[in-house]
């Protein structure tokens, strides 16, 4: 009986380090990390090309979160970070899916856009990019996450070339939306500017939480810009974000 016992509780606890292991994992999202650091350059850039020569790599990575959601038990950090990192994988998936392919508006039929078409599947159900970002993601209420989620494009935020962990999400997101706001996305003077049209598509999710686009966007300018600026927006380039 002292055997059987021994060997119950041996079983038990090595089935609670396997989870435990397991959710590790999950949060640190090394595979993406390494698919990041093979294939994107610091400037945003993606190797598609040679990705998809590898993509089954991408599609272990997304097999493990589609198995993995987010748990009532996950911090707010794990689940932001969770949801960023799917949110990016799931849109590299969705161009190598259609590669060569010139821009990601290019995918899908006059009726559909590749951004409401239900394609990422998370624990046993298929949810749009904008389920992931707006469903999702947004209602978390914090707009930094709009210089993290990449669509692919050339006028987006790049795409970071490593994964967002919960460990060092918030400078994560403090340096991309620093990176971004000072970027040729952007032409920033104090009396001026002339901004990327998120500041314009996303405005009530930047004065919800900072009154007004200009307060946040000085919370990471080089320059302070005048409250009373003149705001206009530059065109937006839907061209392939690839090397």
């Amino acid at each position: 009986m002292k055997t059987l016992n021994t060997f119950f509780f041996g079983l038990f606890f090595s089935v609670l380090g396997m989870g435990t292991a397991l959710s590790q994992n999950i949060h640190q999202h090394q595979q993406w990390q390494d698919l990041l650091q093979t294939y994107v350059n610091t400037n945003g850039d993606v190797d598609y090309k040679n990705l998809k020569k590898n993509g089954r790599k991408l599609d272990t990575y997304l097999d493990l979160i589609s198995k993995n959601p987010p748990q009532d038990s996950w911090t707010k950090n794990q689940k932001k970070a969770y949801l960023i990192n799917a949110y990016n994988a799931f849109t590299v998936k969705l161009i190598l899916d259609h590669y060569p392919v010139e821009s990601i508006k290019d995918i899908g039929g006059f009726f559909s856009s590749p951004f409401t078409t239900e394609f990422a599947k998370i624990d046993g159900k298929l949810y749009s990019l904008d389920d992931i970002e707006k469903g999702m993601l947004l209602k978390m209420g914090d707009p930094r996450v709009h210089f993290a989620v990449n669509c692919a494009s050339e006028s987006c935020p790049k795409l970071l070339n490593e994964a967002y962990v919960a460990s060092k999400l918030d400078k994560q997101l403090d340096a991309s939306s620093k990176t971004f706001v000072n970027s040729n996305k952007n032409k920033l003077s104090k009396t001026k500017v002339e901004l990327s049209k998120i500041f314009k598509w996303y405005a009530s999710d930047f004065e919800s939480e900072y009154g007004t686009v200009i307060r946040f966007i000085n919370m990471y300018a080089n320059e302070t810009i005048n409250e009373e600026a003149n705001i206009d927006y530059l065109s937006y380039s839907w061209e392939l974000n690839e090397m």
